[in-house]
């Protein structure tokens, strides 16, 4: 699994960088840090009033504060088979 989280100047504003240490950060509690890949990627093209997402070929939409359950629903959901 490859998770890229938009570092573009739009959802820097909106809150990337908090996003960004938080995944890092559930991946590391999850043991995941060496079986998923965190990257940065500029601009997605779809900028919105929150921070763009990619989870392999699918972006999704996260505010700091949505990140534990965007987490547990969309990256262990995939892992375990059962995400929405």
């Amino acid at each position: 699994m490859v998770i890229q989280i938009c570092i573009g100047s739009a959802c820097h504003l909106k809150g990337a960088r908090p996003v960004i240490q938080r995944v890092n950060e559930l991946l590391k509690k999850n043991g995941l840090d060496d079986s998923v890949k965190l990257e940065g990627s500029f601009c997605m093209g779809e900028c919105s009033d929150k921070v763009k997402v990619k989870v392999d070929d699918e972006i999704f939409e996260v505010l700091p504060e949505e990140v534990d359950q965007f987490f547990e629903t969309t990256v262990l959901g995939r892992l375990k088979g059962t995400a929405q």
